[in-house]
C-alpha cells in the first residue's frame, strides 16, 4: 500500500473484521482454482460507492469545521473591533493553502517518494492524476479515487495553520499571517505529514522508536501539536496584546463562540470517522469515540470551574469542547468509548491547568488559548493513545510483540520530534516574515482595531 493514514492496530483490526464480513456473506470462501484470473484481477481493486460518498461527505463536513466554524469560534473570542480581521485570516488561509496544496503540497506529504522525510516532487501539480487514479484504503483492494484522497487532506492542511493564529489575534498583519502560513505548510506541515501518515514516513514506519510506529488516527501531532507548539512560539515572537492586563478584552459574543464550537463539534466527524477512509465499523468506532471523549472533556471541565470558581461558564464548556475533540483526534480508532470519556476528561483538567495557571505564572499572550488546548489536549491524547489502546482498557490493542511501554516510548519520541522540529521552524521562520514585512501593526492600528485598519470595514454597525 503506497500511504496510510491511520494506526497499525486499527488497520490489522479492519482487515479482521472485513474477512469476517465476507465470510458472513458467502459462507465459505471459493478456492484460490475457482476464482477465473480475469476475475480475480477485477477483484483485486474495488471502489465501492458508500466509501466515496462518505469521504467526500467527511471532506465538506471538515471545510465546514473551518468555515464557518473556526472563523466563528475565534471571532467570538476576539474583541468586536477585531471580529473581522479573524475571520479573514481564516478564510484567505484555507484558499491559499489550497491552492499550495494541489501545486506542490500533495507530493510534498505523498508523492511517492522512499525518503523518511518527504514526499518528493513526483506529484507535483498533481502529476499522473486522473479521475481513475485510486488510492488505498485500509482494507486489501478497496480503493477511492485519489482526488477524493487529495480533498480529504487537502482540508486537514487548510485548518492546521489556521487554528496558529488564534495565539497572536488582535495584534499581527494581515500580510504576515499570510506569508508565515505559506513558509509554515511548506517547511513544517507537510513534512510532518509525510514522516507520519505516509507509508515510507519516519514515524509511520517507527524508526524513531526502535520499529514501533507511532498512533495518530486523525492528526494528534500532524493537525494539533504542531499547530500548538507553533502558536506558543508565536505568542512569544509577537509580543503582548497592547493594553493587556489594564484593557477590556473579554470575548465580544460568547454567543458567536458557542455557535462555532458547535460546528466544530459536527464538523469533527469528518475529521476523524473520515480518518478511517472506509464507511465500516472502523468509521463508528470513531464516531463513538467523538462522542464520548468530547462529553467527558466538557463535564470535567464544567466540574472544575464549578468546584475552583464557584461558577460554571459558557467559555468553559466549550474549552472543554475542544479539548476533548482534540484529545480524541490521535486515538479515535484505537481506543475504546468508555476509555475515550477518561482520556477526555484527563485531558481536559490538564488543558484547565495550563490555561489557568500555567499561562498566568509565565506572562505569555496566548489570546485564544491555542497551545493551552491544541497544543496541551494534542500531547495528552497523543500519550494518551498508547495507553488506552490496551485491550485491558476496552482498547483495540497493540501489534504483535508491541508492549503498552514501548507504545507510550514510541508516541513520546513521535511528539519530542513534532514539538524539536516544529518550534524551531516556526521561531524561524517568524523571524523572516518580521524582517520582510513585520508582523506588528502600529500600536494606533492594533488600538483601533485590525477590522478598520487592515481591512477598510466594521463587523457591527451599531
Amino acid at each position: 500500500m503506497r500511504f496510510l493514514k491511520t494506526s497499525l492496530a486499527t488497520l490489522a483490526l479492519s482487515g479482521l473484521s472485513t474477512v469476517a464480513a465476507f465470510a458472513q456473506d458467502t459462507g465459505v470462501a471459493p478456492a484460490p482454482e475457482q476464482v477465473p484470473a480475469a476475475a480475480a484481477a477485477v477483484a483485486a481493486e474495488v471502489m465501492d460507492k458508500g466509501d466515496v460518498a462518505w469521504m467526500m461527505i467527511s471532506t465538506v463536513l471538515v471545510l465546514f469545521m473551518i468555515l464557518p466554524g473556526l472563523g466563528l469560534f475565534y471571532g467570538g473570542l476576539v474583541r468586536a473591533k477585531n471580529m473581522l480581521s479573524v475571520l479573514m485570516q481564516t478564510v484567505t488561509i484555507a484558499a491559499v493553502v489550497m491552492i499550495i496544496y494541489v501545486t506542490y503540497g500533495y507530493s510534498f506529504a505523498f508523492g511517492g517518494s522512499t525518503s523518511a522525510f518527504w514526499g518528493g516532487t513526483g506529484k507535483l501539480l498533481l502529476a499522473g492524476i486522473t479521475k481513475d487514479t485510486m488510492s488505498a484504503t485500509f482494507t486489501k483492494g478497496i480503493v477511492i479515487p485519489e482526488y477524493v484522497f487529495i480533498a480529504f487532506q487537502m482540508t486537514f492542511a487548510c485548518i492546521t495553520p489556521a487554528l496558529i493564529v488564534g495565539a497572536f489575534a488582535e495584534r499581527i498583519k494581515f500580510g504576515a499571517v499570510v506569508l508565515f502560513s505559506i513558509l509554515w505548510v511548506t517547511i513544517v506541515y507537510f513534512p510532518i505529514a509525510h514522516m507520519v501518515w505516509d507509508a515510507n514516513g519516519l514515524i509511520f514506519l517507527g524508526k524513531h522508536a526502535g520499529g514501533v510506529a507511532a498512533l495518530d488516527f486523525a492528526g494528534g501531532t500532524v493537525v494539533h501539536i504542531n499547530a500548538g507548539i507553533a502558536a506558543l512560539v508565536g505568542a512569544f515572537i509577537v509580543g503582548k496584546r497592547t493594553g493587556l492586563g489594564r484593557d477590556n478584552m473579554a470575548p465580544h459574543s460568547m454567543t458567536l463562540t458557542m455557535v462555532g464550537a458547535s460546528i466544530l463539534f459536527v464538523g469533527w466527524f469528518g475529521f476523524n470517522a473520515g480518518s478511517n477512509l472506509e464507511a465500516n465499523g472502523g468509521a463508528a468506532l470513531a464516531m463513538i469515540n467523538t462522542f464520548t471523549a468530547t462529553a467527558g472533556a466538557t463535564v470535567a471541565w464544567v466540574l472544575i470551574e464549578a468546584i475552583l470558581r464557584g461558577k460554571a461558564s459558557m467559555l468553559g464548556a466549550v474549552s472543554g469542547i475542544i479539548a476533548g475533540l482534540v484529545a480524541v483526534t490521535p486515538a479515535a480508532g484505537a481506543v475504546g468509548p468508555i476509555g475515550a470519556i477518561f482520556l477526555g476528561a484527563i485531558a481536559s483538567a490538564l488543558c484547565y491547568f495550563f490555561v489557568a495557571v500555567v499561562k498566568p505564572k509565565f506572562g505569555y499572550d496566548d489570546s485564544l488559548d491555542v497551545f493551552g488546548i491544541h497544543g496541551v489536549g494534542g500531547i495528552v491524547g497523543a500519550i494518551g493513545t498508547g495507553i488506552f489502546a490496551s485491550t485491558s482498557l476496552g482498547g483495540g490493542g497493540y501489534l504483535e510483540g508491541v508492549t503498552m511501554g514501548s507504545q507510550v516510548y514510541s508516541q513520546i519520541v513521535a511528539v519530542l520530534i513534532t514539538v524539536v522540529y516544529g518550534g524551531i521552524v516556526s521561531a524561524i521562520l517568524y523571524k523572516i516574515v518580521d524582517v520582510v514585512i513585520g508582523l506588528r501593526p502600529t500600536v494606533e492600528a492594533e488600538r483601533e482595531g485590525l477590522d478598520l485598519t487592515s481591512h477598510g470595514e466594521a463587523a457591527y454597525h451599531a
